[in-house]
Protein backbone atom coordinates (compact mmCIF):
# COMPACT_ATOMS: atom_id res chain seq x y z
CA UNK A 1 0.00 0.00 0.00
CA UNK A 2 2.87 2.45 1.40
CA UNK A 3 4.42 1.37 -2.23
CA UNK A 4 1.15 2.41 -4.27
CA UNK A 5 0.74 5.73 -2.78
CA UNK A 6 4.75 6.47 -3.60
CA UNK A 7 4.30 5.38 -7.05
CA UNK A 8 1.05 7.81 -7.49
CA UNK A 9 2.71 10.54 -5.91
CA UNK A 10 5.64 10.47 -7.94
CA UNK A 11 3.46 10.57 -10.90
CA UNK A 12 1.56 13.51 -9.50
CA UNK A 13 4.75 15.26 -8.66
CA UNK A 14 6.58 14.55 -11.95
CA UNK A 15 3.00 15.79 -13.83
CA UNK A 16 3.26 18.92 -11.48
CA UNK A 17 6.69 19.27 -12.59
CA UNK A 18 6.17 19.40 -16.51
CA UNK A 19 3.31 21.40 -16.01
CA UNK A 20 4.23 24.35 -14.06
CA UNK A 21 8.15 24.17 -14.24
CA UNK A 22 7.90 28.02 -16.16
CA UNK A 23 7.36 28.99 -12.92
CA UNK A 24 10.59 28.36 -11.63
CA UNK A 25 11.74 31.49 -13.48
CA UNK A 26 9.86 33.41 -10.46
CA UNK A 27 12.85 32.32 -8.09
CA UNK A 28 14.24 35.35 -9.32
CA UNK A 29 12.12 37.97 -7.59
CA UNK A 30 13.84 36.67 -3.84
CA UNK A 31 17.20 37.58 -5.83
CA UNK A 32 15.60 40.87 -6.56
CA UNK A 33 14.12 41.39 -3.19
CA UNK A 34 17.56 40.82 -1.24
CA UNK A 35 19.58 42.84 -3.89
CA UNK A 36 17.30 45.84 -3.23
CA UNK A 37 16.64 46.17 0.29
CA UNK A 38 20.53 45.68 0.39
CA UNK A 39 21.02 48.84 -1.64
CA UNK A 40 18.05 50.57 -0.08
CA UNK A 41 19.66 50.50 3.26
CA UNK A 42 23.38 51.17 2.07
CA UNK A 43 22.73 54.00 -0.40
CA UNK A 44 21.24 56.74 1.67
CA UNK A 45 23.67 59.23 1.55
CA UNK A 46 26.56 60.36 -0.56
CA UNK A 47 24.83 59.77 -3.65
CA UNK A 48 24.57 61.28 -7.05
CA UNK A 49 21.81 64.00 -7.20
CA UNK A 50 18.96 63.25 -10.03
CA UNK A 51 17.47 66.26 -11.17
CA UNK A 52 16.27 67.74 -14.65
CA UNK A 53 14.81 71.05 -15.18
CA UNK A 54 11.72 69.72 -15.49
CA UNK A 55 11.15 68.15 -12.55
CA UNK A 56 10.40 72.07 -10.88
CA UNK A 57 7.41 72.66 -13.36
CA UNK A 58 5.45 69.24 -12.49
CA UNK A 59 3.39 69.81 -9.83
CA UNK A 60 2.69 67.09 -6.34
CA UNK A 61 -0.60 65.55 -7.06
CA UNK A 62 -1.39 63.10 -4.07
CA UNK A 63 -4.19 61.75 -5.79
CA UNK A 64 -1.79 59.51 -7.58
CA UNK A 65 -0.84 57.37 -5.42
CA UNK A 66 -3.74 55.24 -6.09
CA UNK A 67 -2.46 54.10 -9.70
CA UNK A 68 1.10 54.39 -8.13
CA UNK A 69 0.10 51.46 -5.50
CA UNK A 70 -2.15 49.53 -8.20
CA UNK A 71 1.16 48.84 -9.66
CA UNK A 72 2.19 45.92 -7.59
CA UNK A 73 -1.16 44.13 -8.63
CA UNK A 74 -1.00 45.27 -12.24
CA UNK A 75 2.46 43.07 -12.64
CA UNK A 76 1.65 40.85 -10.75
CA UNK A 77 -1.83 40.07 -12.85
CA UNK A 78 0.65 40.30 -16.04
CA UNK A 79 2.53 37.88 -14.94
CA UNK A 80 0.03 35.36 -13.30
CA UNK A 81 -2.66 36.05 -16.59
CA UNK A 82 0.42 34.75 -19.15
CA UNK A 83 1.82 32.34 -16.66
CA UNK A 84 -1.89 30.31 -16.79
CA UNK A 85 -2.73 31.31 -20.58
CA UNK A 86 0.45 31.22 -22.79
CA UNK A 87 3.47 29.85 -22.03
CA UNK A 88 5.82 31.80 -24.92
CA UNK A 89 4.24 34.92 -23.59
CA UNK A 90 4.82 34.28 -20.10
CA UNK A 91 8.62 33.75 -20.91
CA UNK A 92 8.92 36.90 -22.72
CA UNK A 93 7.20 38.84 -20.15
CA UNK A 94 9.87 37.69 -17.21
CA UNK A 95 12.43 38.08 -20.04
CA UNK A 96 11.99 41.30 -20.87
CA UNK A 97 11.13 42.53 -16.32
CA UNK A 98 14.20 40.54 -15.26
CA UNK A 99 15.96 42.15 -17.89
CA UNK A 100 15.09 45.60 -16.68
CA UNK A 101 15.30 45.15 -13.29
CA UNK A 102 18.55 43.38 -13.42
CA UNK A 103 19.96 46.26 -15.21
CA UNK A 104 18.31 48.86 -12.13
CA UNK A 105 20.23 46.69 -9.82
CA UNK A 106 23.27 47.43 -11.58
CA UNK A 107 22.89 51.08 -11.96
CA UNK A 108 22.22 51.45 -8.59
CA UNK A 109 24.83 49.48 -7.00
CA UNK A 110 27.83 51.32 -9.45
CA UNK A 111 26.06 54.53 -9.33
CA UNK A 112 24.42 55.36 -6.45
CA UNK A 113 21.71 58.37 -6.74
CA UNK A 114 18.90 59.84 -5.45
CA UNK A 115 16.74 62.95 -5.74
CA UNK A 116 15.56 66.06 -3.15
CA UNK A 117 11.82 66.29 -4.89
CA UNK A 118 9.87 65.20 -2.59
CA UNK A 119 7.87 68.53 -0.22
CA UNK A 120 9.16 68.73 2.72
CA UNK A 121 5.54 69.26 4.44
CA UNK A 122 1.59 68.86 3.41
CA UNK A 123 -0.41 71.92 3.08
CA UNK A 124 -3.28 70.05 3.86
CA UNK A 125 -3.97 66.58 4.66
CA UNK A 126 -6.65 63.64 3.81
CA UNK A 127 -6.15 59.75 2.90
CA UNK A 128 -3.91 60.19 0.30
CA UNK A 129 -1.45 62.62 1.84
CA UNK A 130 -1.17 59.73 4.41
CA UNK A 131 -0.86 56.83 2.31
CA UNK A 132 2.06 58.99 0.81
CA UNK A 133 3.37 59.82 3.94
CA UNK A 134 3.45 56.04 4.91
CA UNK A 135 5.09 55.36 1.13
CA UNK A 136 7.84 57.79 1.38
CA UNK A 137 8.61 56.25 5.16
CA UNK A 138 9.19 52.81 3.45
CA UNK A 139 10.51 53.53 0.17
CA UNK A 140 13.28 56.00 0.40
CA UNK A 141 14.06 58.42 -2.81
CA UNK A 142 17.14 56.50 -3.66
CA UNK A 143 17.87 54.32 -6.27
CA UNK A 144 15.90 55.56 -8.99
CA UNK A 145 16.76 55.15 -12.78
CA UNK A 146 15.45 53.26 -14.62
CA UNK A 147 12.41 53.77 -13.13
CA UNK A 148 10.92 49.67 -11.78
CA UNK A 149 7.51 51.32 -11.89
CA UNK A 150 7.40 52.67 -15.14
CA UNK A 151 9.82 49.96 -16.91
CA UNK A 152 7.60 47.42 -15.42
CA UNK A 153 4.60 48.76 -16.22
CA UNK A 154 5.57 49.49 -20.31
CA UNK A 155 6.43 45.75 -19.74
CA UNK A 156 3.11 44.53 -18.83
CA UNK A 157 1.41 46.87 -21.61
CA UNK A 158 3.67 45.57 -24.23
CA UNK A 159 2.72 41.84 -22.97
CA UNK A 160 -0.99 42.67 -23.55
CA UNK A 161 -0.58 44.05 -26.68
CA UNK A 162 1.77 41.15 -27.85
CA UNK A 163 -0.81 38.49 -26.50
CA UNK A 164 -2.37 35.94 -28.47
CA UNK A 165 -5.27 35.94 -26.22
CA UNK A 166 -5.79 39.61 -25.62
CA UNK A 167 -4.42 41.74 -28.50
CA UNK A 168 -7.53 41.60 -29.80
CA UNK A 169 -9.48 42.35 -26.74
CA UNK A 170 -9.96 46.20 -27.36
CA UNK A 171 -11.65 46.49 -23.19
CA UNK A 172 -8.42 45.12 -22.07
CA UNK A 173 -5.77 46.94 -24.02
CA UNK A 174 -7.63 50.18 -23.09
CA UNK A 175 -7.84 49.35 -19.80
CA UNK A 176 -4.16 48.14 -19.68
CA UNK A 177 -3.41 51.37 -21.33
CA UNK A 178 -4.85 53.68 -19.12
CA UNK A 179 -3.83 51.95 -16.06
CA UNK A 180 -0.05 52.06 -17.05
CA UNK A 181 -0.43 56.23 -17.93
CA UNK A 182 -1.63 56.83 -14.94
CA UNK A 183 1.23 54.55 -12.98
CA UNK A 184 3.58 56.74 -15.30
CA UNK A 185 2.20 60.10 -14.64
CA UNK A 186 2.09 58.80 -10.66
CA UNK A 187 5.82 57.94 -10.43
CA UNK A 188 6.39 62.44 -11.65
CA UNK A 189 3.59 63.84 -9.68
CA UNK A 190 4.15 61.78 -6.39
CA UNK A 191 8.14 63.42 -6.89
CA UNK A 192 9.01 59.66 -6.46
CA UNK A 193 10.86 59.96 -9.58
CA UNK A 194 12.45 62.94 -11.99
CA UNK A 195 11.60 62.84 -15.69
CA UNK A 196 15.24 61.43 -16.33
CA UNK A 197 14.37 58.41 -14.42
CA UNK A 198 11.28 58.06 -16.44
CA UNK A 199 13.21 58.85 -20.03
CA UNK A 200 16.03 56.47 -18.91
CA UNK A 201 13.07 53.19 -18.48
CA UNK A 202 11.18 54.26 -21.81
CA UNK A 203 15.09 54.13 -24.12
CA UNK A 204 15.26 50.71 -22.08
CA UNK A 205 11.84 49.51 -22.21
CA UNK A 206 12.45 50.40 -26.50
CA UNK A 207 15.59 48.29 -26.71
CA UNK A 208 14.20 45.11 -25.26
CA UNK A 209 10.90 45.64 -27.03
CA UNK A 210 13.07 44.80 -29.65
CA UNK A 211 15.18 41.81 -28.47
CA UNK A 212 12.08 39.93 -26.97
CA UNK A 213 9.22 41.35 -29.46
CA UNK A 214 10.96 42.61 -32.76
CA UNK A 215 13.86 39.74 -32.97
CA UNK A 216 12.56 36.32 -34.65
CA UNK A 217 15.23 34.43 -32.60
CA UNK A 218 13.83 31.33 -34.46
CA UNK A 219 15.09 32.82 -37.65
CA UNK A 220 18.44 33.80 -36.02
CA UNK A 221 18.74 29.93 -35.20
CA UNK A 222 18.09 28.53 -38.39
CA UNK A 223 21.49 29.38 -40.45
CA UNK A 224 23.60 28.05 -37.66
CA UNK A 225 21.12 24.56 -37.82
CA UNK A 226 21.30 24.57 -41.19
CA UNK A 227 25.18 24.78 -41.67
CA UNK A 228 25.43 22.21 -38.33
CA UNK A 229 23.36 19.94 -41.03
CA UNK A 230 25.35 20.35 -43.93
CA UNK A 231 28.68 19.83 -42.10
CA UNK A 232 27.42 16.24 -40.84
CA UNK A 233 25.82 15.26 -43.90
CA UNK A 234 29.31 16.25 -46.09
CA UNK A 235 31.02 13.59 -43.54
Amino acid sequence: MLNRYCSRMKVWLTGFHEKYKHLYLLLYFPIYLIWFSYIEKTVTTHFHVVHVALDDYIPFCEYFIIPYLLWFGYVAWGIIYTATHNKTDYCKLCAFLFTGMTVFLIVSTLYPNGHYLRPQYFTHHNVFTSLCEWLWATDTPTNLFPSIHVYNSLAVHLAVTQSEDLKHNKTARFLSFTLMVSIILATMLLKQHSVFDVVTAFLLAYLMYHIVYRRNWSKASAPQKSRTKVRFESE
